[in-house]
């Protein structure tokens, strides 16, 4: 008897990011008949990064299309650091600009501690992808208005496919300022029991093993492999990495996968820091794309009507 493998359930974040837009909707429409003006979004993109470029303007379509007012800049990548900061700076001085967003990366002629810098700029009540210091210090002691948008994504995903948290070993393999240290916070303010793994981490296969959660943060295509993967456990592929060689595409999903077909069409396709084979090992798994994209997105949008409102209510 032929024995059939069990696929993961897949945990759809494209659709809990379509509920979370919809939800701000009726907030939108408030705030904009109180104030005369809908939520306002800033945004910097500096330099010519063309994922930059397609991750703005999916930002861009998706506020325009919930209501909320984007103002654009953009500066080439010749530009200076202070032109950076100058655009910051009118961002936080105009009083019908709610929220401030700088797109990573920064050009790198703008030094290495550019994007640091420019953070610690921001207004703090501006600051909707949460990375200012102060809003990092608020997280930490679990009073954070803004928290960045990819980890607080994640516990929304986890929350609306009724993961339980609390009393959970979560394995967070990655430890930016952007997702590992802030995810991990946040796990920890759910009564997780949380350890950060990195690429210094000893016997890293045999400890992710052990995670009833374990999500993949390290920017490594196909990193993360069965063996990584205790049976049943929810897995979260945070990865978003362009495959461009075609024998790579081919070693990951295999001859004859939707994947390389879709390759030999455009000549590049996405893969997650999450191999295929674990889906067949985990109880649950995000997909790539499809999975916390959206979410990080629909966060961000949240956190903007979030500050607008503050805003309104303290004028």
């Amino acid at each position: 008897m032929a024995v059939t493998k069990t696929i993961a359930r897949v945990l759809d974040g494209s659709a809990a990011a379509n509920d979370i837009r919809e939800s701000l909707r009726p907030r939108i429409e408030a705030f904009t008949e109180i104030g005369g003006r809908p939520p306002t979004l800033g945004i910097l993109l500096a330099g010519d990064d063309a994922g930059s470029a397609v991750y703005v303007r999916n930002k861009v379509q998706r506020s325009e299309e919930l209501g909320i007012e984007t103002i654009l800049e953009r500066l080439p990548s010749t530009a200076s650091f202070d032109e950076a900061l100058a655009v910051v700076e009118r961002f936080n001085a105009n009083s019908q600009v709610d929220g401030i967003l700088v797109q990573s990366p920064l050009p790198t002629g703008m030094g290495a501690d550019a994007e640091q810098r420019v953070f610690e700029t921001i207004d703090p009540a501006k600051d909707v992808d949460g990375f200012h210091p102060l809003n990092v210090g608020r997280l930490v002691q679990k009073r954070a208005a803004l928290t960045a948008c990819t980890p607080s994504g994640i516990i929304e995903l986890l929350d609306r496919s009724n993961v339980e948290i609390s009393g959970r070993h979560a394995i967070v393999i990655g430890r930016s300022d952007i997702v590992g240290k802030p995810l991990a916070i946040l796990l920890l303010h759910r009564n997780a029991t949380v350890t950060i793994c990195h690429s210094r981490t000893k016997d890293l296969a045999r400890l992710a093993s052990t995670a009833d959660i374990l999500i993949a943060a390290i920017g490594r295509p196909a990193y993360v492999t069965p063996a990584f993967i205790k049976p049943g456990a929810t897995v979260i592929d945070v990865g978003t990495n362009a495959l461009t060689n075609r024998d790579q595409v081919e070693t990951i999903f295999g001859d004859g996968s939707k994947k390389l077909v879709a390759f030999d069409k455009r000549g590049q396709v996405w893969s997650g820091d999450v191999h295929p084979d674990v889906a067949f090992v985990a109880g649950a798994l995000t997909p790539v794309p499809g999975g916390v994209g959206p979410l990080t997105i629909a966060m961000l949008l949240s956190n903007t009507v979030k500050a607008a409102e503050t805003r309104q209510e303290s004028s």
